[in-house]
């Protein structure tokens, strides 16, 4: 225990230095003012266990982190039925790009792309209002974490209405296929608020506890489909960066443009990270390195 916290001690002391920290994601205003200085890191064991460094109790946009959670809570809802709508290949594209949607006739490649994510959204709107999707998937980040304490940041939904433009062309192709059931404003609006949510790395960490698929972690997916939720985090997780990641840390784990991701050591942890300054594939540049750093210490790799 003491060495995992000297390890990540030393990892935040580390990225604190780096010159080159990434870009924010300025094309969501309310995230283009984030101080691109700040990074965390959370470790919780399968024991409940945790570590951190940096700013690990700094809350930020969890973004399209939240496409673990509501893919988790679609299984459980739907089941298999989900993978007539949405697919599980990596997409080799940006994670917003409408140029593939359209050629494969509204079925997403996979639901961790912004079109994938918004079929999910939509599935889980099924006989709910939005404000009761919303109820319910506050609820199981709260669940997952053992915490109360998880909101949506208003401004940060407001901004990404006002600008997401192109998941509303998203939308519309899904519409134009059959693949979007109900209003793509009212999908949109409760993606644009899914993404918003906020977290601070510890919170993060505890939440992914469920994914471990370890005794002693939280039971709220069947063992078969939290293997299925790491297998997509593996392979489509970093969008076009996925087979980068899956590369240098050889962990499932999922990013998003607010500078987190989410990190799964099966059996053994989950790790928190974030960095606001993001690569050019869309994930957190520090973050990235500081995961890819903390798996070769620790010597925690699903390869061996």
């Amino acid at each position: 225990m003491a060495d995992l916290q000297a390890r990540l001690e030393a990892i935040a002391a580390e990225m604190a230095a780096a010159p080159d920290r990434g870009r924010v994601a300025d094309y969501i205003p309310e995230l283009a003012c984030i101080d691109p200085d700040q990074f965390a890191i959370a470790v919780c064991l399968a024991d409940g266990t945790e570590c951190a460094a940096g700013d690990a109790d700094t809350r930020f946009s969890i973004q399209s982190v939240s496409k673990v959670f509501t893919l988790a809570m679609a299984l459980g809802r739907l089941g298999d039925q989900l993978w007539s709508r949405v697919g599980r290949e990596p997409s080799g594209l940006a994670f917003n790009s409408i140029l593939q949607l359209e050629h494969e006739r509204g079925i997403p490649r996979n639901p961790f792309i912004n079109a994938g994510a918004i079929v999910v959204t939509d599935a889980l709107l099924s006989g709910h209002a939005p404000r009761e999707f919303l109820g319910e998937y506050l609820r199981f980040l709260r669940l997952a974490a053992d915490d109360e304490d998880i909101h949506v940041n208003e401004a940060v939904a407001r901004s990404e209405t006002e600008t997401g433009h192109r998941n509303f062309a998203l939308a519309y192709e899904l519409r134009a296929h059959d693949n979007l059931h109900h209003p793509p404003d009212h999908v949109l609006g409760a993606y644009f608020h899914q993404c918003a949510a906020e977290m601070t790395c510890r919170q993060l960490a505890r939440a992914g506890r469920f994914l471990m698929g370890a005794a002693a972690a939280p039971r709220l997916l069947s063992p078969a489909r939290i293997r299925r939720i790491n297998a997509l985090m593996m392979t489509c997780g970093h969008y076009d960066g996925s087979g980068d990641f899956a590369f240098r840390v050889g962990l499932p784990g999922k990013s998003g443009v607010g500078g987190g991701i989410l990190v799964i050591v099966p059996e053994r942890a989950a790790i928190a990270v974030w960095s606001p300054g993001l690569n050019a594939q869309g994930n957190s540049q520090l973050g990235t390195l500081a995961i890819e750093r903390l798996a070769r210490a620790q010597h925690w790799s699903v390869f061996g």
